[in-house]
């Protein structure tokens, strides 16, 4: 500790001793040691640049445990490092309170395009398959052609007859899936156990 430091700890020790004395009654030459001794500290803190100033706030802070316990602690900050989107609070605001059918047809349209796959697979007939990819196509090219500022579309269309092959693909699998369920079950509904094919008497 250099010299300029410890003299000045002196004085804040100093400081204290005279505000505790302050009510028991002071001097004059006791009030105005008390009060170099304050404006020392003062200029002494403004000494400081706000760079020190601020990681000592922020070391005092983690010392009283302020920054325990934060939401996000561990966690990646959500839109760190994104980009600037001037429509955030709109896309902020449907994600929080999980509104649908609201906010910019080029949030909307991604999102139905995310789920367009089972949406799809809740469809019975190859017919209404068609019309939903060709409703959704017609959505997202009227989309790009209207100007009304917000967030670009960048959804794609999608292929009808690509679609539908791969409808078909996952329609066959689920059946296929169904199909071994249901062979499953049927067998654990034959086996029964041993000691009822004793008690039984059919071995």
């Amino acid at each position: 500790m250099n010299d300029e430091s410890s003299a000045f700890k002196r004085r804040l020790e100093r400081a204290v001793e005279l505000r505790n004395v302050r009510a028991t009654g002071m001097t004059a030459e006791e009030e105005a040691e008390l009060e170099a001794a304050e404006e020392a500290e003062r200029q002494k803190r403004k000494k400081v640049d706000d760079a020190a100033r601020v990681e000592y706030l922020i070391r005092d802070a983690m010392a009283q445990g302020k920054f325990d316990n934060l939401k996000y602690a561990g966690k990646p900050i959500p839109g760190l490092g994104e980009r600037y989107d001037p429509d955030w609070w709109v896309k902020g605001l449907i994600q929080r309170e999980h509104l649908s059918g609201l906010g910019p047809k080029a949030i909307l349209l991604r999102t139905e395009d995310a789920e367009l796959d089972a949406k799809l697979d809740a469809l019975y007939s190859e017919k209404q398959v068609r019309e939903l990819v060709e409703d959704f196509n017609a959505r997202v090219i009227d989309a790009r052609r209207q100007l009304q500022g917000g967030p670009p579309v960048i959804t794609k269309t999608r292929d009808v007859r690509v679609e539908l092959e791969r409808w078909r693909e996952r329609r066959a699998a689920a059946a296929q899936a169904s199909a071994v369920q249901e062979a499953i079950n049927q067998d654990l509904a034959v086996k029964r156990p041993w000691w009822r094919r004793i008690w039984n008497g059919s071995g």
